[in-house]
């Protein structure tokens, strides 16, 4: 007989096999060894028939188990299913070119070794022959591996664990007010303030409208005025005497516009930071997880990721199942548990890429960063398919193609974007456009004082007779520090008289 192999890579007659029962010259005196030649030639032959079932899949029809109903991977009522696992066995049979028959595990079990010795779910179903493959989000594990064969995942995935946003830590910074700006920020607009008012206190100074008489009154701008006006202004609060000339008003004005651009980022940002929707919870880690005993949690009971816990030699993993095994907190399915998630404190351990769906889907709840436990989904077929080798080949030509990646696109799309958007704290580049505004008015606010001062030390020149040089140094003299000695020059003068 032969047995040709279409459809799945099957070289040549790989599975041919001949086999004559009678011996070239007829002679029957060697009957023991003819009996061991029939024996051997019948195990090899059904051994063939055995394979030929699955070298022939291009021409037959698969019956392949999925999982209960779980979105993403297979949602929809009867022939109308899809899902991610739906497209993957899709392009999966279009690469391989073979037909399947879907249909739900019958108790809708994922598949674990009951007290019996038996399997219950998809494992057991390829196990007694029920079905050809079972694809769902089904954990490659070391025991699952001794009763079938799986392929090469088609899936990263890890441990991890979900619960309400709302159960957040009370451990606030004190300085929280401070975050809606970067360090960088705040150190620009305290120069800012300061180079302000020093820029104020010189410019009063400097415009005889501001200071008319340096020898007979005193500047009402000193630089601790200055420093409070300047605060004053920042907080929107104003505090008098308001300056006279216009270099005083250019200053003043800029700054006040300066503070209000300023203001109006700061409110924006720390709105946008208490009201996002992402909060630093409370438990961030499994070890966070095991120590406390406020939130209660829990996994699929008899799941890959409650044996996880179960076998583990780590302290803290072996106290959570510790804990779940003696407070039976564990759930029956992932829907049951992530509603007792919905309705108070309880945290669902489960895995890290089902977990994300359900963040996704659901914009009040949240997912630990810490993963741990990593491993892959896979598809289950009966030990010794050759079906395992070609379908793994097909995983990684989809997975280098990019072809997964844009199914895991397709199906774990967020409808949370906007909601969970958080404001991060707003950079000095982001206000460089107002920082320069303030540089030109300061700087304006200093040309014009000293045109101020040099039209007054032009008109005093034409009276004094004297250079324009002479009588803008003498102002410049007077307004800037040599008051001081002059008025104590003059005081034993008038104690003479």
């Amino acid at each position: 007989m032969a047995l040709a192999c279409p459809g799945y890579g099957c070289q040549g007659d790989i599975c041919q096999f001949r086999w004559s029962a009678a011996s070239d010259h007829g002679q029957a005196s060697r009957g023991s060894a003819l009996n061991m030649r029939a024996t051997d030639g019948l195990t090899v032959c059904v051994t063939a028939l055995l394979l030929a079932r699955f070298c022939t899949a291009g021409q037959h029809t698969l019956s392949v188990p999925t999982t209960i109903k779980e979105d993403p991977y297979t949602i929809g009522k009867g022939p109308q299913q899809e899902g991610f696992c739906i497209d993957l066995l899709s392009t999966l049979a279009k690469k391989l070119d073979f037909k399947y028959n879907l249909h739900l595990v019958k108790d809708g079990r994922y598949g674990i070794m009951q007290e019996s010795g038996n399997w219950n779910g998809m494992i057991g179903e390829v196990m007694r022959g029920e079905a050809d493959l079972a694809l769902a989000p089904l954990t490659i594990t070391a025991m699952r591996e001794r009763v079938v064969d799986m392929t090469t995942p088609f899936m990263q995935t890890g441990i991890s664990f979900i619960l309400r946003k709302d159960v957040v830590s009370d451990d606030s910074s004190y300085f929280g007010f401070l975050c809606p700006f970067s360090v960088e920020t705040w150190a620009g607009i305290v120069a800012a303030y300061l180079v302000t008012a020093l820029s104020m206190c010189v410019v009063t100074r400097l415009s005889p409208c501001e200071w008319a008489q340096p020898q007979a009154e005193d500047n009402s701008f000193t630089l601790l005025h200055s420093l409070w006006y300047a605060a004053a202004a920042f907080t929107l609060q104003g505090a008098g005497p308001h300056p006279k000339a216009v270099s005083g008003r250019v200053i003043s004005a800029i700054w006040w516009f300066f503070t209000v651009v300023v203001l109006a980022n700061y409110f924006a940002n720390l709105t946008s930071m208490m009201r996002s929707d992402t909060k630093n919870i409370a438990l961030e880690t499994f070890e966070d997880l095991a120590k406390q005993d406020v939130i209660e949690y829990g996994s699929i009971g008899g799941s890959s990721t409650f044996n996880f816990f179960k076998y583990s030699d780590i302290p803290v993993y072996r106290k959570i199942y510790e804990h779940m095994e003696r407070k039976k907190s564990y759930v029956k399915t992932m829907d049951e548990g992530i509603r007792r998630v919905q309705e108070g404190t309880y945290a669902f351990i489960g895995e890290s890429v089902s977990l994300d769906l359900t963040e996704a889907r659901h914009c009040n709840l949240t997912r630990s960063q810490e993963v741990i436990g990593m491993r892959g989904y896979g598809i289950a077929a009966p030990l010794g398919s050759p079906m395992v080798k070609n379908l793994s080949i097909a995983i990684l030509e989809l997975s280098e193609s990019g072809r997964l990646n844009y199914l895991r696109n397709k199906w774990w799309a967020s409808n949370c974007v906007e909601e969970g958007a958080t404001g991060a704290p707003l950079k000095a580049h982001s206000l460089k456009g107002v920082f320069l505004l303030l540089g030109l008015g300061l700087g304006l606010g200093l040309l014009l004082a000293l045109f101020e001062l040099a039209s007054k030390s032009h008109s005093s020149a034409k009276e004094q007779k004297k250079s324009c040089c002479t009588v803008m140094s003498n102002e410049l003299g007077q307004r800037l520090g040599n008051r001081s000695k002059e008025k104590t020059a003059e005081t034993p003068e008038k104690s003479k008289v």
